[in-house]
């Protein structure tokens, strides 16, 4: 089995590329920074996962995914090799992306400014009224 399930921040924006073909595929690439569970004296809080999602996943990477935001993903781990300009064998590890998901509010990081009476804007949802008593609900 190969299943890796990751939650960090995104330490940049993705880098979206098309591949060549009569039916291009978005490939998108990024790099999560996951907090480590322990620290060590003289090692990073953080190691630093790169990332890869193809098509439909790639294109959602672009549209929703920001530098800073803290997102999960469900991908696969991948190993591949290649010889560089000088004939030397280089080595890679990433994971493929197979689900991408939020892991914080839009707005987590600009938290919305109270509004009058210290109700948090909240789209969608309405302020309760306090005057109404349970007796008074019809369920």
């Amino acid at each position: 089995m190969n299943k890796v399930i990751l939650m960090g921040r995104l330490t940049r924006d993705p880098e979206v590329r098309y591949s060549q073909g009569s039916e291009p595929v978005a490939v998108a690439r990024y790099t999560l920074a996951v907090n480590r569970r322990f620290k060590r004296k003289d090692e990073p809080e953080a190691d630093f996962i790169p990332c890869v999602a193809f098509g439909k996943i790639g294109e959602f990477a672009e549209k929703y995914f920001r530098k800073g935001q803290l997102v999960g993903v469900i991908g696969r781990l991948q190993v591949r090799s290649w010889e560089d300009k000088e004939g030397k064998k280089r080595w890679t590890t990433e994971v493929i992306i197979e689900e991408p998901h939020f892991a914080e509010s839009k707005n987590s990081s600009n938290a919305a400014a109270p509004k009058e009476g210290g109700q948090a804007a909240a789209d969608g949802f309405y302020p309760i009224d306090e005057s109404v008593e349970d007796d008074d609900l019809p369920f």
